[in-house]
């Protein structure tokens, strides 16, 4: 038996390829669009499958909304960040506020609102903010009271650069809050402590407690927009991290687009002030390495500028520069003024220290060498004189002395000295601290009595009805009363009539002195200054 051959179907014309000039006819499966659409199809089964599809999301999510409870550990070890980071502010010591970085717990809370925003859980954003709240004003209050009880109020370099945020703080921030994010959703912990090093959160907060606690405003504002600048980006970047690896939320799609927007524009309002200041930074970068040049070459290039401090905050702005020069210059000021004029554009007041040297680059290194050798011996000779009459004068040995040369400062407790009143001891203050203007000479005096603050009548004129004033010898009791308070720190009493206790509170109020307060009867008359607490002395 013979096998019949299995027949052929043949195309139906309705299948049959198009004609080339077939309007109908689909795209070549090799287009360019075709092509890029199967790249990002594959892209996305990619991402979907292997990156989103392996991540916990529940774990995750129970991790970082565990790590956002207010518990009194979170403020301990906020306070304790707090305290390393402003102590170590305070000694321009930056391995110790490296070390607050690492013990900072802001990162889970500011992380736990960048999440829950993702999510759509409104009740963990609740949580979130209430904790990050609390630790940001524990840290804050915190350090103002460390910098209170401190004698050392310098603004040191490690404050100062925590001032001026500009865009590379943006940046660092949002690097940072990415490897933060990847870190935590891929189950990679180690990797926050990099992260909590490079965003730096609680320094700025420390700065903050600082420019609180001095009332520089400045110190203040600046520090407070960088941590705004690195809790929103990092809080930000997190929802955008956590919306791309497919959190699920509960947020329609009108609601995300709008999210997106909204951190867009978050993005874009943080980015203009801080591009400005880094203008700013630029611009005065260049102005100083302008200012070098214009100083050299009015020395023909044969000068060497051995220290440059320009100020951009003054008007005009000022530059002060010391020249190693093999020779002297009588109108170097005025040209170096007219040359910085033309270049940067604004008038600027030029003071010029020239000191003459040999011809060689050797001699020039050595009067450079010789120099800073001579302001080394002339500040250490200058901080063993302070310390000897600061001795004296308190009637302490000269080890009871605190010199702190980096910072110009010198403090004493002065020891009781028969029949000397608190005036006595704040004109010992004033006199030495004029013979050393450059220096913050402070003497903590024993408890004394305070004198009265006196009053006296003022008639009016015409219509005008009399009124009460303070004397100057009650204008004087006030200053010193002031000064007093700031020394022992010790809370003052005011006890007279009420009108008087009034103006009086009103007096000291202007130097930042609150005062306690015993009322007897109204109208005006001596008021009394007593310390709350008094001591032996």
């Amino acid at each position: 038996m013979q096998s019949q051959p299995t027949p052929v179907a043949q195309p139906d014309a309705s299948t049959s390829a198009a004609a080339p000039g077939d309007a109908s006819a689909p795209a070549a499966a090799d287009g360019p669009t075709s092509g890029f659409r199967a790249v990002l199809n594959s892209f996305r089964g990619w991402w979907g499958h292997d990156v989103t599809g392996t991540v916990d999301q529940i774990a995750v999510i129970e991790k970082r909304r565990a790590e956002c409870t207010l518990s009194a550990r979170y403020l301990l070890m906020t306070c304790m960040s707090a305290g390393i980071a402003i102590l170590g502010l305070l000694l321009s010591s930056p391995a110790v506020v490296i070390g607050a970085m690492l013990l900072s717990p802001l990162m889970d809370p500011i992380m736990g609102v960048g999440f829950a925003l993702a999510t759509g859980d409104y009740k963990w954003l609740r949580q979130s903010g209430k904790s990050l709240a609390a630790g940001t004003v524990f840290a804050i209050a915190f350090c103002a009271l460390i910098v209170l009880l401190s004698p050392l109020q310098t603004v040191t370099s490690e404050i100062a650069a925590r001032t001026r945020p500009n865009l590379f703080d943006l940046a660092v921030a949002f690097f940072s809050a990415v490897a933060g994010a990847y870190a935590m959703i891929r189950g990679r912990e180690g990797t926050i402590v990099g992260v909590a090093i490079a965003t730096a959160l609680m320094p700025p907060l420390a700065v903050v407690g600082f420019g609180l606690a001095t009332m520089n405003t400045t110190v203040f504002w600046g520090s407070l927009f960088l941590f705004i600048t690195n809790l929103t980006t990092i809080a930000l970047t997190a929802t955008a991290m956590a919306r791309i690896y497919g959190f699920s939320t509960s947020l329609s799609e009108k609601q995300t687009q709008w999210q997106a927007i909204l951190i867009f524009g978050a993005f874009v309002a943080l980015a203009i002030p801080l591009l400005l200041s880094l203008r700013q930074i630029a611009w005065e970068t260049q102005a100083t390495r302008e200012a070098r040049g214009v100083v050299v070459e009015v020395f023909g290039g044969q000068a060497t500028v051995s220290q440059l401090e320009p100020s951009f905050d003054t008007e005009p702005m000022r530059v002060a520069a010391t020249v190693l020069t093999t020779e002297i210059i009588a109108d170097a000021e005025q040209r170096a003024e007219s040359l910085m004029r033309r270049e940067l554009g604004r008038e600027v007041d030029v003071s010029l220290t020239q000191l003459r040297v040999g011809t060689s680059a050797q001699a020039t290194e050595e009067a450079q060498l010789a120099q800073a050798r001579a302001q080394e011996r002339a500040a250490l000779q200058q901080a063993e004189n302070i310390a000897d009459r600061l001795s004296l004068l308190a009637g302490v040995p000269v080890d009871e002395v605190t010199v702190d040369r980096d910072r110009r400062r010198a403090l004493v407790t002065a020891r009781p000295l028969d029949g000397a009143t608190m005036l006595a001891y704040a004109e010992l203050e004033r006199r030495i601290d004029a013979t050393e203007p450059d220096w913050d000479i402070r003497l903590t005096p024993p408890l004394r009595a305070l004198p009265q603050v006196t009053f006296s009548l003022e008639e009016g004129e015409g219509d005008e009805p009399d009124s009460y004033t303070i004397t100057p010898q009650g204008a004087q009791a006030v200053a010193l009363a002031a000064w007093a308070q700031g020394r022992v720190d010790i809370p003052i009493t005011a006890s007279g009539p009420a009108d008087a206790v009034a103006a009086v509170r009103n007096a000291l109020s202007h130097y930042d002195v609150a005062i306690t307060e015993q009322v007897s009867g109204n109208g005006f008359g001596p008021v009394s200054l007593d310390w709350s607490t008094q001591g032996n002395n």
